[in-house]
């Protein structure tokens, strides 16, 4: 079947096949056997009609058939005989003229996994990572949680950080009046310039506010632009925040105080213990790049750049002609292209290592992806099947998570000295 390989580069092959005559026409012959055992013609019991007539009549249908049939087939045949792992779909460079009673040939162009000799991952050194929780850590977030519970009452006093602002205003050139608008100052989601002016004013006063728009402002009547607001301010309100005791702990769903605290140690210790495992798998994948110079599939690493670029452009809506996709890929050719090695090493890795991933853990990795995600979890099956059409995609992030906590498993950690 496979006559020749040529190494076109070390992540191309080239393929010439051969599927002897002797092959074909016994699948041909087999085909029409199955035709005339279901064939009636005039003056011929079923299965009786003579092969000279279901040949005629079917040859040339049955022929493509075959062939259809038989060339994934061999191709497939060919890869394991080769000793090769395509990463894509093959490209047909050359197809013989078919003729009955005698071989057919074909050219195939294969892009194939790199091969890498001096495979090395045993003992990596890392940073070890301090996760200690302190008791200022605890009362930070406890903190935040009285925040989150405060009520807002009537405050006569100027305004400050944190106040909630209900203003009516208007701004210049615009004749709408927009009442009763709701600002928290110093939100995110608020201008600067609203906070920095809308701080020490108190209820009652009128007063300008100029503002100086980006020109990147998702509004496309305000990007670039300078607008004066004429503010009045209806009404300010200062959060109360409730006492730090058993009653707010038991608010939140806990026994008391305590059991609060212990609660919040434990998730603080938790969350410092997973950002440092994601940091320190971050540098073994570093220094994993770094060890291993090999070439990648250009295949893989376009459907790569492709599934990036198209994340980036849904982020980046701005500008009135859209995303510049062109010079998005030029952005993230780099970032593409390391993401196929690392993917590639670690594929390499689990594969020396026989790490598998079963039914059970695909199950638990979409639970985890559920909850951080807070969607039910059928809501990340029906995503993974509309996109990728499988849960491949998924089952091979699983895979990969498995092998990054083989290899750190397997690391060295070292302790680095904090700076003064």
């Amino acid at each position: 079947m496979l006559k020749t390989i040529e190494e076109v580069s070390p992540t191309k092959k080239r393929l010439r096949i051969e599927i002897s005559a002797q092959t074909i026409e016994k699948e041909i012959g087999e085909s029409l056997e199955k035709l005339r055992q279901k064939t009636k013609m005039s003056g011929f019991r079923v299965g009786k009609v003579p092969m000279g007539l279901i040949e005629k009549k079917f040859g040339k249908d049955v022929e493509a058939d075959v062939l259809q049939k038989l060339i994934p087939k061999v191709y497939s045949e060919t890869i394991r005989e080769a000793h090769l792992k395509p990463v894509d779909e093959p490209v047909f460079e050359e197809m013989g003229d078919f003729k009955r009673r005698e071989p057919f040939n074909m050219t195939l162009l294969v892009e194939v996994m790199p091969g890498i000799k001096d495979l090395n991952y045993e003992g990596i050194k890392v940073r070890e990572i301090e996760t200690a929780v302190q008791d200022k850590d605890i009362e930070d977030v406890l903190e935040r949680l009285r925040e989150e519970k405060a009520v807002y009452e009537p405050a006569e006093g100027p305004l400050a950080e944190g106040d909630i602002a209900i203003m009516d205003y208007t701004i210049e050139g615009d004749e709408k009046l927009y009442t009763s608008q709701v600002f928290k100052l110093g939100s995110e989601n608020m201008p600067a310039d609203f906070s920095r002016g809308l701080t020490g004013r108190k209820k009652e006063e009128s007063f300008d506010i100029t503002m100086d728009f980006p020109a990147d402002h998702p509004v496309k009547d305000l990007a670039g632009t300078q607008k004066l607001f004429h503010i009045t301010l209806k009404d300010a309100k200062k959060p109360k925040l409730p006492a730090l005791d058993d009653e707010l702990a038991k608010d939140l769903g806990y026994e008391g105080l305590e059991e609060l605290r212990a609660r919040v140690r434990e998730q603080v210790l938790e969350s410092r213990k997973q950002t440092a495992r994601k940091m320190q798998k971050a540098e073994i994948i570093g220094k994993l790049l770094e060890a291993h110079d090999f070439d990648v599939p250009s295949g893989l690493v376009e459907k790569e750049l492709a599934g990036l670029v198209e994340e980036a452009a849904a982020r980046d809506e701005k500008g009135p002609g859209g995303p510049d996709l062109e010079a998005l890929r030029q952005t993230l050719g780099a970032t593409a292209r390391r993401n196929v090695k690392a993917s590639i090493l670690l594929e390499l890795i689990g594969e020396r290592e026989k790490v598998e991933v079963n039914e059970e853990e695909v199950k638990a990795k979409i639970s985890d992806l559920a909850r951080r995600l807070s969607v039910p979890p059928e809501n990340i099956v029906k995503y993974y099947v509309s996109r990728h059409g499988s849960l491949d995609g998924l089952r091979h992030a699983a895979f990969e998570e498995k092998v990054m906590d083989l290899l750190l498993g397997k690391a060295q950690f070292e302790k680095v000295e904090q700076k003064q």
